[in-house]
């Protein structure tokens, strides 16, 4: 046998296609060449499987060895597939079975010492290898987390001899997936915020209905705080957020998590760092919050032009970045919360304290963060800061707990009834739910003329009046619900 034939899989995005590496021996001066759009971590893959096939007591061949990794067009990056090219080696060569070898899938960078080591993107290969009803032979370290895919078959070996041994006796031990807890996350309790009351009701509605929210306050009134709070009283994230969400940390080689995310990033970051992007196209801190929070604190901090950059996937709930390889689909459908001051010294407005900005500086600070973006925020809240007594107070506060198990209930009226959540809804599925009658709907239709909302700005009033009305467990939306909800947009 001069040539055999090994299935992995290659890196691009969520996708993962089918990567065929061919392996030929041929007669002539010896030496090694892979070809088939090798990025140079492939190509150094010679010195990493020569080194791991004698240390595990094989022998290197001693021919002209071609590796071609086919399809010839898709470009090949990383360490996973040293694997399979060391096994494609040892069938070729007559030290392993070619019967071992079809209807399976191997993805591994192999150590000088002949282990098998873990990389990151396998996600991605392991769903696509389960599609294809493929066996997959990857390292024993992340076999387990790998295994977590639904209806993926995994073995995991610490070392190449081990999984040859598995291969060549036909024993393949499948890895069980590991059991997470399903409790939430340790996050800080909402009890822990003294005083705040119209603030951690706007957080359970924010929570109920998964609507964008805004806080506008003084500097140490608890904006920061009351952020964190928010993935504490949300209920645990559904499986294939859960899936998809695995698939993106581990394309960023980031440990895997099985809470609702809470990012948080500076607001030095750049576009492709919000979005996604890079040479690889990689995924972006909106991305990494699908499922979860994206909290911006001190909004107007940001660059004008990366904030702006938010407002496409705010409605369509994806990001698509195209590059020349390629274009590539993330999921984002995050809640954003975003913190900021009145003005640069924070206090503007405020009764206590005198505003030391002028109102050019006012007007140009408030003014970085576009109305466009601020017109996608369904709550815009203004908090206060709190007197001391306040803070001191022995009044026993509600804990998360008790606020999560509302919004577990909130939220399950709305699948119940439309099969989602209320801050999806749109068109005539929102009209259904609220179930206006006609008086009240002429009234709400000149308000809404009145404060000159914009059509966007009426269905979000519309959503989160609907998320009132089920905290409030009536079958359909009522004035005061839609009074609240009007309160919420900004004057």
């Amino acid at each position: 046998m001069t040539t055999a034939t090994v299935f992995s899989r290659a890196f691009a995005g969520l996708d993962a296609p089918a990567v065929s590496v061919e392996v030929h021996l041929s007669n002539g001066l010896p030496g090694f060449t892979i070809v088939g759009l090798p990025e140079s971590s492939v190509r150094e893959a010679r010195e990493r499987v020569r080194s791991a096939l004698l240390t595990s007591h094989y022998e290197w061949p001693d021919h002209r060895i071609t590796v071609s990794l086919a399809p010839a067009d898709i470009p090949k990056g990383g360490g996973r597939f040293d694997l399979p090219i060391a096994l494609g080696l040892l069938a070729a060569s007559g030290q392993l079975p070619e019967s071992c070898l079809p209807d399976r899938e191997f993805y591994g960078e192999l150590g000088l010492d002949g282990s098998i080591r873990a990389t990151r993107g396998i996600l991605a290969a392991v769903r696509a290898a389960s599609d294809a009803s493929r066996l997959c032979g990857v390292s024993s370290h992340q076999a387990a987390l790998l295994a977590a895919i639904p209806g993926s078959k995994v073995v995991g070996a610490p070392d190449l001899l081990t999984l040859c041994g598995y291969l060549r006796e036909d024993r393949l031990p499948l890895c069980r997936p590991i059991e997470h807890d399903p409790s939430p996350e340790n996050h800080p309790d909402i009890g822990d915020v003294r005083g705040q009351a119209s603030a951690k009701r706007g957080l359970e509605l924010a929570a109920s209905g998964g609507h964008h929210l805004l806080m506008v306050g003084p500097p140490g009134a608890g904006k920061t705080m009351l952020a964190s709070t928010l993935p504490g009283i949300m209920p645990t994230i559904g499986a294939k957020e859960a899936i998809d969400l695995l698939i993106m940390r581990d394309l960023m080689g980031l440990p895997s998590s099985t809470g609702r995310p809470f990012r948080s990033p500076h607001h030095s970051a750049s576009g492709p760092a919000l979005i996604g992007g890079g040479s690889h196209a990689l995924p972006g801190e909106v991305s990494l919050a699908h499922g979860g929070i994206l909290f911006l604190d001190e909004l107007p901090e940001f660059a004008p032009r990366v904030l702006d950059l938010l407002r496409q996937p705010l409605e369509s709930g994806n990001v698509t970045i195209a590059r020349a390889r390629g274009v590539h689909c993330y999921p984002a459908r995050f809640q954003l919360v975003a913190a900021m001051n009145p003005c640069p010294c924070g206090f503007w407005g405020d009764p206590a304290q005198t505003c030391r900005c002028s109102g050019e500086k006012v007007a140009h600070y408030q003014n970085r963060v576009s109305g466009p973006l601020l017109d996608r925020i369904d709550l815009h809240l203004q908090l206060e800061r709190q007197p001391a007594a306040t803070l001191f107070s022995n009044t026993s506060e509600e804990q998360s707990e008790d606020v999560r198990a509302r919004v577990t209930t909130v939220r399950q009226r709305q699948f119940d009834r439309q099969g989602r959540l209320n801050s999806a809804l749109s068109g005539t599925t929102l009209m259904d739910a609220c179930q206006l009658n006609r008086p009240l709907l002429t009234w709400f239709e000149q308000s809404c003329d009145r404060l000159q909302i914009s059509s966007r700005g009426v269905h979000r009033i519309l959503r989160v009046a609907r998320t009132l009305a089920d905290m409030a467990g009536d079958t359909s939306v009522q004035e005061p619900a839609l009074l609240e909800a009007l309160s919420y947009r900004p004057s």
